[in-house]
């Protein structure tokens, strides 16, 4: 038997232990009341003899009832109105038997007094128990919430959303209400779930400090505008937060939903242990005292980067990002947790040569990542000239550059649909690493390749455009109901990218051990859950269908033409790719790129199967085909992508 059904049994064996002591122990003070404590001898043979029926009929009549299916510490109004019914009916059954079976016998018909007396004893004791065990509860929970100073708040409106408020804060948070507002004269100076209704709203400021109030919640109807800004008028010289809870009608109409008040973690959605990661000093020493350039600073693996090698005591940070948005946050934020370390925001565009040329003039880098790509494969498969453009006429800039001024090592971050690639992003990503791989063979700097599934989290990515849509009560979609997808968080994908780059000689792959594949359903499901919700009920999932270039599952190394052989660390393997055919290779990276500047998108099929990579995509769709054919196989995509900016 289950452990949580081995629980429930003896916690309900015991509800009933309690309560048959309690018919008991009522049925035998109904007589000491009903005789002054002097109990003629016939009426106490009469109650030894009814005594052990009359304990177990009453249980009987109470389980009907379903009062053994209660959880005693979330008694309610509700479950004393029940507990009430049932012990009202027992005692009437007592009732009507006394008066018809029993009337005709003096010995075994019970005076009705006893049967009064043992009702009102028996219903306050069972609901004096069970609302002593709720008092225990929410003690022992508030007790276990409190850390440190508990915030004091102030709730104006002793409304019905008022007194929700105060119980659900009376449930235990590490918050203090000290009391309630309210413009109504008669509950004004009364007391409502425990706290006193200190006065009309006007007091508000008068109340905030006499009573050290850190925070002021708004529980009244959102259709009530003038006095909302009332209160914030009244708030304006105030030191306080000022918080408003949504309406029932804002819930139930999906304009707010609950799931916008909870923090999800990412690794709570993953469906394996979190990696606990430490660096290794030979993994510090490979940074540390370097000046380091990370494309793509502006995103979320980019930026991940910069905070990570911040710690690692690198000489200098070059940031550099066509997004000048994310590029000014990372700086920000970098700046903030670390005022010594200098860093150099670059904007630039890897397409042009001169520009890349230009900053490692400048700069001398020690060391690169090279996270800088477009991703999104269905756009891609729409914009295929700028994925050549920028993820390979970048990386061969970035690339040849390295060689020109000497740098020590070069990380590529790459991915796994550039393995047997179906679609124009994937192919574009395993040109990059070919392009990696040809180029550190006949030189001493450290080069590398190092390849990952999906990151949880990321800018653009499934989670945060799930979340927005549950936030807004609308269904998730998902593109198939067997897609899967290698999952990991930001932060163990970069930590095991560092210590993938340190290990670096000349050319490798390295591949991230992400664990099993993850069903984007299941994801859903988890997700929708983690936000107190129901899936397929509270949040609709839709299946659609695959995007272009999109694949069921993907794999990180291929094993027709890639040999995995372990490493030092236990999460990171290496790939023994085949020798690249370097002049026949060139050959073709240039004809692609070519064919990219000229936007002859529709050569792309055939230059990448010459390539020999394994592309296994479809014709590419161009801008010239027609809009209306596009729609349906881009619409995940598209929604996904709305659902972020609309966040």
């Amino acid at each position: 038997m289950p452990a949580n059904q081995v629980y429930q049994f003896y916690s309900r064996l015991n509800q009933r232990i309690i309560d048959a002591l309690i018919f008991a122990i009522s049925f035998y003070l109904a007589y000491e009341i009903r005789f002054a404590s002097r109990v003629p001898p016939s009426s106490e043979h009469q109650m030894w003899l009814y005594l052990v029926p009359y304990m177990f009929a009453g249980l009987l009549v109470t389980s009907l009832f379903g009062i053994y299916q209660l959880v005693w510490r979330y008694i309610s109004l509700a479950d004393a109105i029940l507990i009430a019914r049932s012990h009202a009916a027992f005692s009437a059954i007592i009732a009507i038997a006394n008066f018809t079976l029993l009337k005709y016998s003096a010995l075994f018909r019970i005076p009705r007094s006893i049967i009064l007396i043992q009702f009102l004893v028996a219903l306050v004791t069972a609901l004096g128990v069970r609302a002593l065990r709720r008092i225990t509860f929410e003690w022992s929970v508030s007790n276990k919430s409190i850390k440190g100073i508990p915030t004091r708040v102030v709730l104006v409106g002793a409304g019905p959303a008022g007194m929700m408020v105060a119980r659900e804060l009376a449930a235990g948070r590490n918050i203090c209400p000290v009391g309630f507002l309210d413009d109504d004269q008669r509950v004004i100076g009364t007391q409502i779930c425990g706290l006193r209704v200190l006065g009309p709203i006007n007091s508000l400021p008068v109340v905030v400090r006499q009573h050290d109030v850190d925070e002021v919640i708004i529980c009244v109807a959102r259709e009530q505008q003038t006095l909302v800004r009332r209160i914030w008028a009244l708030c304006e010289q105030l030191t306080v937060r000022i918080r408003t809870v949504p309406t029932m009608d804002e819930i139930l109409q999906a304009k707010i939903n609950i799931a916008a008040f909870r923090d999800v973690e990412m690794h709570d959605l993953m469906e394996r242990e979190r990696t606990q990661i430490a660096f290794t000093d030979e993994t510090a020493m490979a940074y540390q005292a370097k000046r380091i350039l990370i494309t793509g600073a502006g995103g979320s693996i980019g930026s991940e980067l910069a905070f990570q090698l911040a710690k690692l005591a690198p000489r200098e940070l070059i940031l550099l990002d066509k997004d000048e948005n994310g590029l000014h946050d990372v700086c920000l934020r970098i700046h903030a947790n670390d005022d010594g370390l200098r860093i150099h925001p670059v904007v630039a565009d890897l397409r042009f040569p001169d520009r890349i040329q230009g900053i490692f003039s400048r700069f001398r880098p020690d060391v690169v990542f090279h996270a800088a790509a477009h991703k999104h494969v269905p756009l891609m498969e729409v914009n295929p000239c700028e994925a050549i453009l920028n993820n390979v006429t970048g990386t061969r800039n970035l690339v040849e550059n390295s060689l020109t001024f000497g740098v020590g090592r070069f990380v590529l971050i790459s991915t796994d649909k550039a393995v047997k690639p179906a679609s124009i992003m994937g192919a574009s990503k395993r040109v990059c690493e070919m392009l990696v791989q040809l180029n550190s063979d006949s030189h001493a700097s450290c080069f590398c390749c190092v390849r990952f599934g999906n990151v949880l989290g990321s800018r653009g990515s499934v989670v945060p455009a799930f979340q927005k849509l549950i936030a807004r009560g609308a269904p998730l979609h998902v593109t198939h109901e067997d897609v899967e997808r290698y999952l990991m968080t930001i932060s163990e994908a970069v930590s095991l990218l560092l210590q993938a780059g340190s290990l670096a000689t000349r050319g490798e792959t390295f591949v991230l051990d992400m664990g099993k594949p993850v069903l984007i359903r299941n994801l859903a499901n988890r997700l929708i859950e983690h936000c107190g919700l129901r899936p397929g009920r509270d949040v609709p999932i839709e299946i659609t269908h695959l995007g272009p270039g999109e694949k069921l599952s993907e794999e990180l190394f291929d094993g027709s033409t890639e040999i995995l052989s372990p490493t030092s660390h236990s999460k990171i393997n290496r790939v023994q790719a085949l020798p690249v055919d370097a002049p026949n290779f060139v050959k073709r990276v240039a004809a692609l790129e070519l064919a990219a500047r000229e936007d002859r998108a529709g050569d792309f099929s055939q230059i990448l199967r010459d390539l020999n990579i394994g592309f296994c995509g479809q014709q590419t769709i161009t801008a010239a085909d027609d809009p209306d054919d596009l729609i349906p196989a881009l619409a995940p995509a598209l929604l996904r992508v709305q659902a972020a900016k609309q966040g």
